[in-house]
């Protein structure tokens, strides 16, 4: 299993319950070729920069799975057949650059921990020192 990372578009949505419902539906196709979808993500409703069929908006969702390599093209042709997902765009995690900015990201929490740390206890002589003159 392989984890890749999906763009879907969806328009002509007026409500969240459609929404739900046509991301259900396009998400079932991920889970009956044996794949897990791990995360979803609405990046919400935005303007085309130029009309595609007709249409100018639509409902962005980003969604994270994992699947088997050799399903990958069946799935894109499934959903050429499901007409509520107007597009879907389909990359593969890179696993060593997620984990570098993991390690990257808890680096940085550290040090800013650290930091923090530096701020309360220089701040801490103040406070005592008001507290003896009083």
């Amino acid at each position: 299993m392989k984890k890749y990372e999906a763009l879907y578009i969806f328009v002509g949505i007026a409500k969240d319950d459609a929404l739900n419902a046509n991301l259900e539906k396009a998400l079932a196709e991920v889970a009956r070729l044996g794949g897990n979808v791990l995360s979803t993500e609405s990046l919400g409703k935005r303007q085309f920069s130029r009309p595609m069929k007709k249409k100018d908006t639509g409902v962005y969702v980003k969604v994270r799975f994992e699947i088997d390599p050799s399903k990958l093209v069946e799935l894109v042709n499934r959903y050429r057949l499901v007409e509520e997902v107007f597009r879907v765009q389909i990359l593969a995690v890179d696993e060593r650059r997620e984990s570098k900015i993991a390690s990257e990201r808890e680096r940085r929490a550290a040090r800013i921990a650290i930091a923090e740390e530096r701020q309360a206890a220089a701040a801490r002589p103040v406070e005592s020192a008001n507290a003896v003159e009083a």
